[in-house]
C-alpha cells in the first residue's frame, strides 16, 4: 500500500535526524517543556511588557531569495514582512538579500566573529546554528516557541537545536534527484532509469545524439556536490559522511574514492556542458529549461522553477524527477535519497535586550512559521513543509504532476540521509566545495589525491574538537 503523505514527510525528518546524530540534543519532556530555566522567564516577562516606545526603529532581515528563480519565495517573505510592520508599532524591516553561499560562508560568518550579525538572518542549521549558538550569538527560541504554542508543529527540529534549546527554524524540507526531459524521453521510448547501468546508457546516448546529457555550473563547488555526494553515497552507504567527523570511516575508504571516481569518468565522457566551472547556478536552470541538457539534478525546490509566469514555463507537464538508481556492490540502502530541513531563520540573540526587537521577531515567527505559509511554499515554490500538515490538507494543495511525481519518488525511498555539509567541520567543506571538486572538474586532481587531501583536513577538524 502506498505510504501517505503525512508518513512521507515525518520520514523525511526523522531519519534525517537520526542520520545526523542530533537527537540525544533534545532534553525536552514528555510534556514539550524544554530545559530553558531562567531564560524563558526572563524572556516571557519581557513580552508581557509594553513596548518602551512607539518611536520609528528598524531592524534587519538578511535573505537569499535574490534571482528570478526565487521571485515566489521572496513574495512570500515580503508578505510576512508587511504584517510584522502592521502588528509593531514603529518597525521597519530593511530586507537585505544575499546569495546563499555568500551569506552562509562570508558574510554571516564575519558578522558573528564582530558580533554584529543581522537582527534576522537566513541560518543554516547542522552546524552553523550549533557553533553559533554555542558562542551565546543566537536568540534562544525555546520560550518564544512554548508561548505561541508552536514548538511541537514542527516535524524536526534537532539541526537547530542545542543542548534542549531551540535557535532557528527550518522554513522547509528538500529531497535532491534527477530531473529529466520527458518530452525527450518519450521520443526516445525511454523511462526513467531503473538501473545504474540503464542510466549510464542513457547518459551515452544522449551525448550520441548531440544533446547535453547533464546540466552543469560549478562556479559554486555546492552545485557539483549535489550529484558528487549522492554517488559516494551510493558507493560508501547512506551513513558513510556522518562517520568522516567521528573517525568511523575515512574519505580515502576505497568505495568512497569510487564516487569521486565515478564523477569523473561522466567529467571525461563529456556528460555536463564544456566550460561548466565558469557557470553560475542559474545557468545550470537555463541549460535545463532551454532544452540544452536533458537531465539536472537539484534539489525539490527547483519544481518552482516550472510553474506558469517562471522560467521553465514552457516545459510544464515536460518535466520529470527519479532518484539514482541502484549502484551494483553499493554499500547499504540503495534506494536512499539526501533530504534535509537545514534552511531556515535565526535571530540575533541581542534582541532579548530590547522589548520591541522582541516583539518583531515573536510576530515574524507566528506570520512566517504557520499552515498557511507552509502550503504557499508548497504550492508556490516546490518546498516541503518543515511543519506537520493534516493529509487531507496536503492531498487537496498537491495539484500539479511534477510535485505528485516527486512526493512518489520520495515515498519509495527506503531511507535518507543529509547534505555533506551539515555533518562535516567548515573547514572540510571550505577543502572540497572551493577547491578539490573544482580541481577534479578540471583535472587538476585526481580521485585519490583528493580524497587524501580531504582526509588530511579532516583529521585536522577532528583533532581540533578532541
Amino acid at each position: 500500500m502506498k505510504k501517505s503523505l503525512t508518513l512521507l514527510l515525518s520520514l523525511i525528518f526523522v531519519t534525517s535526524a537520526v542520520m545526523t546524530g542530533c537527537g540525544g540534543n533534545n532534553t525536552t519532556n514528555s510534556k514539550g517543556e524544554g530545559n530553558t530555566n531562567g531564560a524563558a522567564e526572563s524572556t516571557n516577562a519581557a513580552a508581557t511588557e509594553e513596548p518602551a516606545s512607539s518611536e520609528p526603529f528598524e531592524m534587519t532581515i538578511r535573505h537569499t531569495q535574490v534571482g528570478a528563480d526565487k521571485q515566489k519565495r521572496l513574495a512570500i517573505l515580503e508578505d510576512v514582512v508587511k504584517k510584522v510592520e502592521s502588528e509593531v508599532p514603529g518597525l521597519t524591516f530593511k530586507l537585505d538579500g544575499v546569495d546563499s553561499d555568500v551569506n552562509r560562508k562570508e558574510k554571516l560568518r564575519g558578522e558573528m566573529a564582530a558580533g554584529n550579525p543581522p537582527e534576522i538572518f537566513d541560518l543554516f542549521g547542522s552546524p552553523d546554528s550549533k557553533i553559533y549558538a554555542k558562542e551565546s550569538k543566537l536568540l534562544d527560541l525555546t520560550p518564544i516557541l512554548d508561548e505561541l504554542g508552536i514548538r511541537d508543529k514542527f516535524s524536526n527540529l534537532d539541526p537547530f537545536t542545542y543542548e534542549g534549546k531551540i535557535y532557528g527554524l527550518p522554513i522547509g524540507g528538500s529531497g535532491e534527484g534527477f530531473f529529466y526531459n520527458k518530452e525527450y524521453y518519450t521520443g526516445k521510448g525511454w523511462k526513467a532509469p531503473a538501473t545504474f547501468a540503464e542510466l549510464e546508457q542513457q547518459l551515452a546516448d544522449i551525448k550520441a545524439d548531440g544533446k547535453v546529457p547533464l546540466a552543469g555550473a560549478s562556479k559554486a563547488g555546492w552545485v557539483p556536490l549535489m550529484l558528487a555526494n549522492h554517488l559516494w553515497s551510493r558507493y560508501a552507504g547512506p551513513d558513510v559522511t556522518a562517520k568522516f567527523a567521528t573517525g568511523e570511516a575515512k574519505w580515502t575508504d576505497p568505495n568512497v574514492v569510487k564516487g569521486f571516481a565515478k564523477y569523473k569518468e561522466w567529467e571525461d565522457k563529456g556528460y555536463f556542458k564544456k566550460g561548466e566551472l565558469g557557470f553560475e547556478y542559474a545557468e545550470y536552470t537555463t541549460q535545463f529549461t532551454s532544452g540544452e541538457a536533458i537531465l539536472m539534478y537539484d534539489g525539490t525546490w527547483k519544481s518552482s522553477v516550472f510553474k506558469a509566469g517562471q522560467s521553465g514555463e514552457g516545459l510544464i507537464g515536460k518535466v520529470g524527477f527519479f532518484n539514482i538508481p541502484p549502484v551494483e556492490g553499493g554499500v547499504g540502502d540503495q534506494t536512499a535519497l539526501m533530504r534535509d530541513v537545514n534552511n531556515g531563520y535565526g535571530f540575533s540573540a541581542t534582541a532579548a535586550e530590547d522589548p520591541r526587537q522582541l516583539e518583531a521577531v515573536k510576530s515574524f515567527i507566528k506570520n512566517l512559521f504557520n499552515e498557511e505559509m507552509q502550503l504557499r511554499g508548497l504550492v508556490e515554490d516546490g518546498v516541503l513543509p518543515a511543519m506537520k500538515m493534516d493529509q487531507n490538507v496536503l492531498n487537496e494543495n498537491i495539484t500539479d504532476d511534477l510535485m505528485s511525481e516527486i512526493v512518489a519518488v520520495l515515498n519509495d525511498s527506503g531511507s535518507s540521509f543529509p547534505a555533506f555539509d551539515s555533518l562535516v567541520q567548515a573547514d572540510v567543506t571550505t577543502e572540497i566545495s572551493n577547491i578539490q571538486i573544482q580541481k577534479l572538474i578540471g583535472g587538476q586532481t585526481t580521485p585519490e589525491k583528493m580524497a587524501e587531501v580531504l582526509q588530511k583536513v579532516q583529521d585536522e577538524a577532528n583533532a581540533a574538537v578532541e
